[in-house]
């Protein structure tokens, strides 16, 4: 798993904590050459190697994902000899990753403090439910709650019906996404100054950085975001519309100028100067109106049709894909979007490439989640010079 050459190759992290909110951020790094060596509970390991829908041959297929390009090893952080375990491996390491409840790390033994005493330079990124201080900040925090303290939950699904979510964990991800930001930044300005410092990210607040205007709307407006199923408020035309062969095409013309490219496309070129469609605003106020018209014309067409004559009018519009579409997909193929590697089990295993691309400097995904404990030996022995009595010591005593 060669990660030379690759921009953050010079990196070392410490991955502790488990599920999706830290390890993405691992996985993030790793795509880009960071040595992730990723410490799990020698008993049972990252859940994350038992989660998903679907087992072939009893194999996770989320797993492979998210502890892709990852080194694993195990120890026992609940002990005072796995705990100077941890010291020792953040002796040379640039950052210490985890998603523990705040305090788990102080209660070890392990707080950022104790630990830049051994290590001034270390980063230390810290992802939680509701960040390290406050008065929530001992709280349980999982994705879903912070989705719903940080908005998201609320103006997602139809008006008339319950919040929904999005089919994917949102919330931890984003969390691990500017994570992953923050870390990159830490480490910038440590080469400045020299020194480690803690990057605190919390899910509610990583998804309350994506509500937009959410905030000034009420307290300066006194308007409430809701629910509006596949429009946004105001933002027409941007919708979902039926053709003749029974599919739904996206077409987002609210811009006035798309706007009125969309309108000569379908053969209605006045209506671009109708005063009920002539702005951005007017659009909005008769949204339902509007998208009907739409309806009514793109369902006289196949959906091949409508994204051709889009397509030649310079309007943005597209199918709703799933994971069948991607796979025979042109444009996935041309850009390598779905990458296939080894698995040890499974023979060849497709998952999403690395992005963002980079033009010189790109990532890359050079391994499937590694078994749990793989790289005990390497990184004991050859990085920690542990002998192969303490090695025989540490697994008797189930430390490792």
């Amino acid at each position: 798993m060669a990660n030379e050459g690759l921009p953050l190759d010079d990196l070392r992290v410490i991955e502790m904590g488990s599920l999706l909110a830290g390890p993405f951020c691992g996985q993030l790094l790793g795509d880009f050459g960071a040595e992730v060596i990723k410490v799990e509970d020698p008993k049972s390991g990252d859940p994350m190697r038992q989660w998903g829908r679907e087992k072939p041959q009893g194999q996770s297929l989320w797993w492979p994902v998210v502890g892709r390009n990852k080194k694993s090893i195990t120890v026992d952080m609940r002990t005072p000899e796995g705990q100077e375990i941890v010291r020792e491996l953040v002796a040379s390491a640039d950052v210490l990753l985890e998603n523990f409840r705040p305090g788990t790390l102080e209660r070890w033994g392990l707080a950022p403090e104790d630990l830049w005493k051994v290590n001034p330079g270390l980063i230390v990124t810290r992802v939680t439910g509701y960040g390290q201080t406050g008065p929530y900040s001992s709280r349980a925090g999982f994705g879903s709650i912070g989705e719903a303290m940080g908005g998201i939950r609320h103006v997602t699904g139809d008006a008339d019906r319950p919040p929904a979510r999005a089919g994917v964990s949102l919330g931890d991800s984003l969390a691990a996404t500017f994570a992953t930001v923050g870390t990159l930044v830490a480490l910038h300005n440590r080469t400045r100054t020299g020194k480690g410092q803690i990057v605190d990210s919390a899910i509610y607040e990583a998804v309350l950085a994506m509500m937009e205007s959410l905030l000034p709307e009420w307290d300066l407006a006194g308007y409430e975001r809701g629910r509006s199923g596949s429009t946004l408020p105001n933002v027409a035309p941007s919708n979902v519309y039926p053709t003749s062969d029974d599919e739904m095409i996206l077409i987002a013309a609210n811009q006035d100028t798309v706007f009125g490219r969309l309108t000569q496309a379908m053969g209605r070129p006045e209506l671009a100067s109708d005063p009920r469609y002539v702005s951005h605003g007017a659009r909005g106020e008769h949204m339902e109106e509007l998208d009907n018209l739409i309806a009514e014309w793109s369902v006289t067409l196949t959906a091949d049709e409508v994204l051709e004559v889009m397509s030649v009018n310079g309007v943005p519009a597209g199918r709703i894909f799933r994971a069948k579409d991607m796979f025979s997909d042109e444009h996935f193929a041309a850009r390598e979007a779905i990458v296939r590697l080894a698995h040890p089990i499974l023979g060849e295993f497709p998952m999403q490439n690395v992005f963002p691309r980079l033009s010189e400097t790109p990532g890359r995904v050079r391994a499937v989640g590694p078994e749990l404990g793989q790289h005990n030996d390497e990184i004991y022995t050859k990085l920690l010079g542990f002998s192969e009595d303490k090695m025989s010591e540490l697994k008797a005593a189930g430390i490792i």
